[in-house]
């Protein structure tokens, strides 16, 4: 069976996805319900790409996805694919080239135009600088 999102569109000008709030949308919280680290890097993502500009959020049974015209970064629950997970989510950011980091734990090249990093995070603070900078990379690139 397909899995089904929620779709929430970014505001046309400015930064920022379109709840007026501020807040994560409600399907984005409740699919970290439980998980502290979980919540605090998805407000620090939310936080990040409101400074990027526009972008959406979509949050199906697997993962939140950030979107533009397509999706260019996602917070997942290792639990849900590995037996025994070293953290409690991974941030997966899509850039169009291989980026050497040792930060990362995984890099695939599905399509020869992508590159997918992942990203274990252990606490907010992981989500620093460097990783605000491949995010707002693949923010643009998403266009």
């Amino acid at each position: 069976m397909a899995e089904r999102g929620v779709d929430r569109p970014g505001r046309a000008t400015g930064g920022g996805r379109a709840d007026a709030a501020g807040a994560a949308p409600d399907a984005a919280r409740a699919f970290f319900a439980g998980r502290p680290v979980g919540l605090a890097a998805l407000a620090r993502v939310e936080e990040i790409l409101d400074a990027a500009g526009p972008w959406s959020i979509r949050t199906t049974r697997s993962q939140v996805a950030f979107r533009r015209t397509r999706g260019f970064a996602y917070l997942w629950d290792p639990a849900r694919y590995l037996v025994r997970p070293a953290v409690e989510v991974v941030l997966t950011i899509a850039l169009g080239r291989h980026d050497p980091s040792p930060r990362f734990k995984e890099v695939v090249h599905p399509s020869p135009r992508h590159w997918m990093h992942h990203l274990e995070i252990r606490e907010a603070a992981d989500v620093d600088a460097e990783v605000a900078a491949w995010l707002r990379e693949a923010w643009e690139r998403a266009g």
